[in-house]
């Protein structure tokens, strides 16, 4: 284990937040958004990687590692820190991704986040959706909105996690952290009991299919606040996504039920900074009556066009949110046009021609 325990550190040490280990080949860090190859003495071997694994997978989970092989578990190392691990096999050898899970919880205001973000977290009941690709900072935005939640208010917060990343201690809040495959033996089985534990917060690692998001719709109909993570792009895909969960003859009723539940989507697009490091581009839609009409009346393709005309709600766009960093001095002009959605828009902002093509689709 000397040679993982030195990866693991090293990793930690270097700034990277993900390591990539497969037999037969350099490990590889994620630095910035970047892969960068390491050039150790030592590279990983399959033998090796069996010896690994067996050491650091808990063993509640190898049996379900031996049926499906693939697992998701928490691996702590001491004195280095937590890790949320996927372990995996392809061409039949075993591979592990490991993301590494700063062991403070994050303040929001360290986050770059919008101010709304606080008022969102503080909603006392409905379903908020915090969205984007994979690396995209999600986790570490919903611990913020907990963390926030729990320095400020009296509540009882669930979390339901698949494996548990940030760990959070009790302030005004009580907080209990329950891992899938460890303190439930599923997310379905979680949610099913939880509105049995007298909860006022529940979050769910990642919303994953009709029974998690029925579940959701019901305590946030009963009065819970539910808070979740979604893989989309932008927060039209989002609803989107979510109608995609169930058969198409239900869809109808869901998409009423979700218009009265459903309180925001926050969705996350991580640029690189001009002094180094990463910040998010943030796009917000906040369930509005005009957002309410659009969703009811299966216009979806017009929410672009509301978030970009609702900042007054709180809401905006990637090119608004861009826009903005570009012109703090936060990230360049050609960063910016890179992540956003509508790069010939924005470049026309950077000119100083600012269309209200939001209202005219709207109207």
């Amino acid at each position: 284990m000397e040679l993982f325990n030195k990866i693991l550190k090293t990793a930690v040490e270097g700034g990277a937040s993900d390591v990539h280990i497969k037999p037969n080949s350099p490990v590889v860090y994620r630095i910035n958004s970047q892969l960068v190859e390491t050039e150790m003495a030592q590279t990983p071997t399959q033998d090796w990687m069996d010896k690994v694994i067996k050491e650091i997978i808990p063993e509640h989970f190898l049996p379900r590692l031996e049926k499906d092989r693939e697992i998701d578990f928490s691996y702590f190392l001491e004195g280095i820190g937590r890790f949320r691990t996927n372990c995996f096999q392809q061409l039949g050898k075993w591979c592990l991704a490991m993301r590494y899970v700063v062991a403070e919880v994050p303040k929001l205001d360290s986050l770059n986040l919008p101010e709304v973000i606080k008022s969102i977290a503080e909603e006392p009941r409905g379903i908020v959706l915090v969205a984007g690709t994979t690396g995209s900072g999600k986790s570490t935005t919903l611990a913020g909105m907990i963390d926030h939640i729990n320095s400020n208010m009296k509540r009882h917060i669930i979390t339901l996690e698949d494996p548990v990343e940030y760990v959070f201690e009790d302030q005004g809040c009580v907080i209990e952290q329950r891992e899938v495959g460890l303190d439930t033996p599923s997310y379905e089985q979680g949610l099913k009991h939880v509105m049995r534990q007298d909860p006022d917060v529940i979050m769910v690692g990642e919303m994953r299919d009709a029974t998690s998001f029925r579940a959701a719709m019901s305590a946030s109909d009963t009065g819970h606040l539910v808070m979740s993570t979604l893989h989309t792009i932008d927060a039209p895909q989002s609803i989107s996504r979510v109608l995609d969960f169930f058969p198409s003859d239900e869809r109808e009723q869901v998409r009423k039920q979700m218009v009265g539940t459903l309180k925001a989507i926050v969705v996350q697009r991580m640029a690189v900074r001009e002094d180094g490091g990463v910040v998010p581009a943030i796009e917000i839609m906040i369930n509005t009556p005009t957002i309410t009409k659009l969703i009811t009346e299966n216009r979806t393709e017009k929410l672009h066009a509301a978030i970009e005309t609702g900042t007054d709600d709180g809401m905006q766009n990637f090119n608004q949110s861009l826009f903005q960093l570009v012109k703090d001095g936060v990230i360049t002009k050609e960063e910016a046009l890179e992540k956003a959605s509508n790069p010939q828009a924005l470049e026309m902002n950077f000119k100083g021609i600012f269309l209200s093509e939001g209202s005219r689709i709207l109207n």
